[in-house]
């Protein structure tokens, strides 16, 4: 009797280009992208510059300004494999941690496991969709020891 077949681990190519120190090691976010993601996955994760942040948000979002987190998917939905970009940029990420007094790591890890979340198809359009996603991050995020992210008096 063999071994039983075990899911694909997802594929993720890490890419710096921010010299912002305390950056997290690749292996780090392959780590928390795997914990978010229950299927075969390709993706890349790059960590980007404000000016680089700022240009991928206007371009796909219309939006004129870095934001934390982006998430590109490429596969259509109830494909087998996930496949997609998820970019953090680095600026943002730092500043958003100084000003909610969180670890830079704790504060990666939880953007990286909400990136790879709307990479598996959850949002958090909807208040009923928040809430779910909101306890699949918080509950990811403990198996590494990290605190809830979501302050208890924030609107759902």
């Amino acid at each position: 009797m063999g071994t039983p077949a075990r899911a694909a681990q997802p594929r993720v190519d890490v890419q710096v280009a921010s010299r912002l120190p305390g950056i997290p090691p690749p292996a780090l976010f392959r780590r928390w992208i795997r914990a978010a993601l229950a299927q075969p996955a390709t993706l890349t994760l790059r960590v980007v510059n404000a000016a680089e942040g700022r240009n991928l948000n206007s371009a796909f979002r219309g939006k004129d300004y870095a934001t934390n987190v982006l998430t590109f998917v490429y596969h259509e939905p109830g494909a087998p494999e996930l496949l997609g970009d998820l970019v953090l940029c680095a600026p943002v990420v730092a500043r958003e941690a100084r000003q909610q007094g969180k670890a830079l790591a704790d504060h990666y890890a939880h953007l990286t496991i909400h990136g790879a979340l709307h990479l598996a198809g959850m949002d958090h359009e909807r208040p009923r969709d928040a809430t779910r996603m909101e306890a699949r991050e918080v509950a990811l995020l403990a198996r590494f020891g990290i605190a809830n992210p979501y302050p208890a008096d924030a609107p759902g």
